[in-house]
């Protein structure tokens, strides 16, 4: 005959069967064994497919974001505290016993008979976990209603939640499965939970999640941590960075009694939480060292690129005026040149000089800004602007200059204007046969 399925599994299958019904919300462990079969044992295709199948898709496998706790309850150093039933004593208690034993046996074959039976008819309704909070909160409710509200404090969320809390804070936890129909149960709830003693005990020193295993949260757990009596409590804490269950209570127990265990499981296994805070404490040093070096190089990085930003726009703000300086010195020189061009067209276009026996003649002495001096003869007839284009026309002569008569003083009006578009000619001007006229510079005006 086959050994039972639970002792086919290896540590590792077992953790994943954990990890799969956390993932799922499935709370029949045969059915996710036989889906983690169906995928060769690899978790993550399990999942997908369940997920797919629950919302009516083809399977496509997809990585999960997340991954729940593992909560490892195959370690075999896990202690355990199994108190059995007091056995009846005397001649009177030995006889009600024998008594009642087959009637007793026969109820419980036929009530296990029932339920076997009842299974294949209708799936037990705490099969399907749809609000475990709700699950958790009823039960304190009903709980409070029945022993009061002095107990120890509950932890009001999921079995789950209580368990990364727990790894958070690096606490014990404590995790008590509430067996409503058992005979021990209404005993320890009264006498031994309810009691200050043990009450300022665990509030002191762990997280408390209880809940029923009626409901489908804790018939979940119930399926996971596999208790054999009741009451039942078992210890979970953070062991080899996973949550491992370090202490099973199993059966009615007396209140000095479970302080005792608790301490010893405590006492037992302080080392381990000691051990990862110290590693916590120096994962946290490591990172924060990490994050200032890595804050101290994104300063170097943003201040070097600073550095190249300013290099880069003093080199642009130079290349610009480079730029702009030699495009000056283009259009200095188009200027120039064109000057030039202008000077040799006019001195091209001017008529040519009259003769010295010329009645109409004119002697003009030109003393330029340079205290040079130009001799010229013009016609009494010709424009005042014949005078302006020859002076133009040397080199000597400024860019913009006027023409000034000495006595009286006057500029000569040598350029047309709006007013007068046609300058008068020599002697319309008043000039006289000799004359000394003045240019000066306007360049700078």
């Amino acid at each position: 005959m086959a050994a039972p399925e639970e002792q086919e599994l290896s540590q590792a299958q077992t953790e994943k069967l954990l990890q799969f019904q956390d993932l799922t919300g499935l709370e029949s462990m045969d059915q996710c064994r036989r889906t983690l079969e169906q995928h060769n044992w690899n978790i993550e295709a399990a999942v997908q497919d369940r997920l797919n199948e629950q919302e009516g898709v083809p399977s496509v496998f997809n990585p999960p974001p997340t991954r729940p706790l593992q909560v490892n309850t195959a370690d075999h150093r896990v202690y355990s505290y199994i108190v059995s039933r007091t056995h009846p004593s005397g001649l009177l208690g030995w006889s009600y016993y024998l008594i009642m034993l087959p009637f007793r046996f026969t109820y419980y074959t036929l009530l296990d008979i029932f339920r076997f039976a009842l299974s294949f008819i209708r799936p037990d309704p705490r099969g399907r976990v749809t609000d475990p909070v709700g699950d958790v909160v009823s039960f304190i409710h009903s709980f409070e209603e029945k022993y009061g509200r002095s107990h120890p404090v509950f932890y009001q969320g999921t079995y789950s939640q209580a368990l990364n809390d727990a790894k958070r804070e690096l606490r014990f936890l404590l995790v008590y499965l509430h067996g409503d129909d058992h005979q021990d149960t209404d005993d320890f709830c009264r006498n031994t939970l309810c009691t200050e003693e043990v009450l300022t005990f665990i509030n002191t020193r762990m997280l408390f999640w209880a809940c029923s295993t009626s409901k489908p949260e804790g018939y979940r757990v119930s399926q996971a941590l596999r208790e054999n009596a009741y009451p039942f409590l078992a210890v979970i804490l953070l062991k080899d960075r996973k949550m491992t269950v370090v202490g099973r209570l199993e059966g009615l127990i007396q209140p000095e009694d479970l302080i005792n265990q608790l301490n010893f499981i405590m006492e037992a296994n302080q080392p381990f939480l000691t051990s990862e805070r110290l590693e916590r404490e120096e994962r946290n040093q490591t990172q924060v060292l990490r994050q200032q070096q890595d804050e101290a190089y994104l300063e170097s990085l943003r201040a070097d690129q600073e550095k190249e930003r300013k290099k880069r726009a003093e080199q642009e703000q130079r290349r610009q005026e480079e730029e702009l300086a030699r495009q000056s010195v283009l259009a200095e020189e188009r200027r120039r040149q064109t000057l030039e061009e202008e000077k040799e067209r006019k001195s091209e276009c001017l008529p040519p000089e009259p003769p010295l026996d010329d009645p109409d003649g004119v002697k003009i002495v030109f003393k330029l800004p340079n205290d040079s001096r130009v001799e010229r003869r013009f016609l009494f007839t010709q424009s005042l602007t014949v005078i302006h284009d020859f002076l133009f026309s040397l080199k000597e002569t400024p860019e913009k200059f006027q023409i000034v008569t000495n006595f009286p003083r006057r500029v000569l009006p040598c350029l047309p204007t709006e007013e007068e578009p046609h300058p008068p000619t020599l002697k319309e001007a008043g000039l006289s046969r000799s004359e000394v006229l003045f240019v000066q510079d306007l360049t700078d005006d």
